[in-house]
């Protein structure tokens, strides 16, 4: 999910570091995600757009100057 400049990813489902040249990818949202298994990448694919607006709320609560809480909505 993460890119690094090495050419290592993180599994966006599972967090393991994976290598993006010897691993499965997919693309969503025009970006590209790369995952240490095919069952790993089936998963995203099942809840890619709820994993993504997870994301977009963390990286919201991180410029927010209130104090944010997680919970089930």
């Amino acid at each position: 999910m993460r890119a690094r400049t090495d050419g290592v990813s993180l599994d966006p489902i599972c967090g393991k570091p994976v290598v993006e040249q010897d691993s499965a990818s997919s693309e969503y949202k025009r970006r590209r995600y790369f995952f240490c298994s095919k069952r790993c990448k089936e998963r995203f694919e099942r809840r890619a757009e709820r994993l993504r607006l997870q994301d977009l709320a963390r990286m919201g609560a991180l410029f927010s100057k209130a104090q944010v809480q997680w919970g089930v909505a």
